[in-house]
């Protein structure tokens, strides 16, 4: 157990690569369950790549072994997301199965709003399709560039 007066990172203090490899196999179950969700991956038949990916990465980026890197380079999320058509509804698909995946597993709540902060700034940057703003008044202009 962890004193007051320890510092640790948080992949410690959640347990170490257990609680990632828990946390995305219930986040890919949920996944698995979400048509929507699943048709943005180009394997639907094997997610484990995904899976694996996604384990590696999360333990990294919490303090964990640099497996990730050391595998595959810098993370570079946004371009490696770029391919796949992310609009509002798939980010907030994502953010709902990994935020169940995150009450499923027990997550403690010293660590809670960090991983929802994260999750949240994560998806919306990973987000590339951009629906029409329904605050701005849309005018048609003509003789502009004439």
């Amino acid at each position: 157990m962890v004193s007051v007066d320890e510092t640790v990172s948080v992949y410690e203090f959640v347990g170490g690569m257990a609680f990632f490899e828990r946390l995305v196999d219930v986040f890919y179950r949920r996944v698995e369950s979400d048509e929507g969700l699943l048709s943005l991956y180009p394997d639907q038949q094997d997610l484990g790549p995904a899976r694996d990916r996604l384990t590696l990465f999360l333990a990294q980026f919490w303090g964990g072994p640099t497996t990730y890197s050391d595998e595959r380079g810098h993370p570079r999320l946004r371009m490696r997301h770029v391919p796949f058509a992310i609009d509002a509804d798939a980010r907030d698909r994502w953010l709902s199965a990994m935020g169940g995946a995150l009450d499923e597993v027990g997550t403690p709540d010293v660590v809670r709003d960090r991983f929802d902060a994260y999750f949240d700034m994560s998806a919306r940057a990973m987000q590339n399709i951009e629906e029409p703003r329904n605050d701005v008044t849309y005018i048609e202009v003509q003789g502009i560039g004439d």
